[in-house]
């Protein structure tokens, strides 16, 4: 058998020694820093409620999910899953507080305080969406990408239509009006870069788009107005005056109406009347 030379055999077993200290020192650093280790449930929850009693929400978070984690079939498990939701969303989090409702939601579909999850979904979603440009008012925020604001459309509309018994629901029905109003701005935003290119049939499409998906937005109007335009850039004339007619019906003062006639704002060429 080849013999090692002795600083190499030397070398290894310090290496070795290295290795299973740092594994023993690992360990203890991970008993050490579980300060939850060996806490009861119902003394975290306790821990937990009174935090977010007094406001210290990091600190309720901590409690909550270490509640998820060593008693997710505990006593409070389902409420402090609950109240996880609340405590990311005052805290900021609104990825968080929306993973935490969808989770809840999902494992307790029949669950009394569902619609109160699927509450806070929305709301996280609208402040992820308009709370920076809001509160600074740098920004008109139906110019803005409006994903997050599109999520909580959505989410008050389903908690209106699952829920329309809940407490919730007045103010959902509140922020849909809202939010109802900003999308199709926002739909209009686009429709007037597409006139303004020249893209008159995309246009005419997004005026039609916002018709039929926000019919009680005040935008609507407007809708109209782009679809006049786009057909007059299209030369579609009698199509336009059929739309123009409905835009007198429905605002006969409108920006865009001298009387029965329509000036159009990016085509070029005559006006329009009825």
């Amino acid at each position: 058998m080849r013999a090692f030379p002795i600083a190499t055999r030397l070398a290894a077993l310090l290496m070795a020694s290295t290795l299973l200290a740092g594994c023993a020192s690992n360990g203890s650093s991970e008993e050490q820093n579980d300060e939850f280790a060996g806490v009861a449930e119902r003394e975290l929850y306790e821990e937990a409620r009174d935090a977010l009693e007094d406001g210290r929400y990091t600190t309720a978070i901590s409690r909550l999910e270490a509640i998820d984690t060593r008693y997710p079939f505990g006593a409070h498990a389902e409420q402090a899953q609950l109240e996880l939701i609340y405590a990311y969303y005052e805290t900021g989090d609104w990825e968080a507080t929306r993973a935490a409702a969808n989770r809840f939601i999902r494992l307790h579909p029949r669950h009394a305080r569902a619609d109160y999850a699927l509450y806070l979904r929305g709301l996280a979603a609208w402040q992820a969406g308009r709370f920076s440009l809001e509160r600074l008012r740098l920004i008109d925020i139906s110019k803005r990408d409006l994903g997050a604001s599109r999520d909580a459309y959505s989410d008050f509309r389903e908690l209106v239509s699952r829920y329309p018994d809940s407490e919730y629901a007045p103010d959902a029905e509140q922020r849909i009006v809202y939010l109802r109003n900003v999308l199709a701005r926002h739909e209009l935003h686009v429709a007037d870069f597409y006139l303004r290119k020249g893209a008159f049939l995309a246009a005419v499409e997004r005026g039609r788009w916002v018709i039929e998906k926000f019919p009680e937005a005040e935008a609507t109007r407007d809708a109209l107005a782009v679809m006049v335009e786009g057909y007059l850039g299209l030369d579609m004339r009698d199509r336009a005056r059929e739309v123009l007619d409905v835009l007198i019906d429905n605002a006969p003062r409108h920006e865009r109406l001298r009387g029965r006639t329509f000036e159009p704002k990016h085509v070029d060429g005559d006006s329009l009347s009825a």
